[in-house]
């Protein structure tokens, strides 16, 4: 997960850039399509799994690739109009809502340590998001795309303990891979139109950049990560390693030469960080 977190910070700085030049559900579409032929190939040629698993209810399958899929799409949505950074501190709300969600669908109960350190991520990233102006705060004074990828992280949040719950032992890269499967149908059946009148051959090279880092490294070896990690630890401790994202980000845009941000938001990153180590300690095994 620590390794998920660094490569999901890429896909916002490369996301940002290429979001208001292609449609989200086309990359949605193309990313996917990457994606499950990288594990394809995998299984194929490593005899990775039991793919006989991937006809073994596969409703399961359509259940998980809607929440990523709808995550995806609503991700490239908000990217359109969210800085990478404050895109970033949004998903660093994911380990208290898949707490949540952790608890509804599996029982897991966190603690009161874990919960105090899911608080304190939370109100750094809010801190971040807000750029640390309480005013606009207590007004929610929420961007349109931090809103929208808001909503796209409930369906993440909700992704995670569904990896455990519909689990019936087939392994991560066949689970993994009726996910981006199913993702991908649902993603082209809802926006055919967007993909068909994409011209493909005509985009720029930073969106086919972005195409394939989100393809290979944001979802097919993501999406192993998460679903390899999920088998093994509560649903709110696997998200909880998304508060070193914005940190990751930071860097990368101050590569990019975009600079630093101001020492009110390196504050929230600071909160979001002290969090994380809370959350570690308190499970010696992650």
């Amino acid at each position: 997960m620590f390794l998920f977190s660094a490569l999901v910070a890429g896909s916002f700085s490369l996301g940002a850039r290429a979001a208001n030049l292609i449609d989200p559900a086309a990359i949605t579409v193309a990313r996917f399509v990457i994606a499950a032929g990288i594990l394809a190939g995998v299984v194929m040629l490593r005899g990775t799994g039991r793919p006989a698993a991937l006809l073994q209810q596969p409703w399961r399958y359509l259940l998980l690739g809607t929440a990523f899929a709808a995550y995806f799409v609503l991700m490239f949505e908000g990217l359109k109009t969210a800085a990478p950074i404050s895109a970033s501190a949004v998903f660093t709300l994911t380990p208290l809502m898949a707490a949540g969600f952790g608890w509804l669908l599996l029982g897991q109960r966190p603690d009161r340590h874990i919960i105090a350190a899911l608080l304190l991520g939370a109100i750094g990233a809010l801190w971040v998001i807000f750029r640390g102006d309480i005013q606009a705060l207590t007004r929610l004074q929420l961007g349109r795309g931090e809103a929208i990828y808001l909503i796209g992280c409930v369906f993440h949040a909700i992704y995670t303990p569904l990896v455990r719950k519909l689990s019936r032992g087939e392994g991560p890269v066949i689970s993994s891979l009726g996910t981006l499967i199913a993702g991908g149908l649902l993603t082209l059946v809802w926006g055919w139109q967007a993909v068909s009148s994409t011209a493909w051959g005509a985009l720029p090279a930073i969106v086919w950049i972005t195409i394939f880092y989100v393809g290979v490294f944001a979802s097919a070896v993501t999406t192993l990560l998460v679903q390899y990690s999920t088998l093994r630890l509560p649903s709110s401790k696997v998200m909880a390693y998304t508060y070193l994202t914005p940190v990751w980000v930071i860097a990368l845009e101050a590569v990019l030469g975009n600079g630093l941000p101001g020492s009110i938001v390196l504050v929230g990153i600071a909160l979001t960080m002290v969090a994380l180590v809370m959350l570690l300690r308190e499970d010696p095994e992650g």
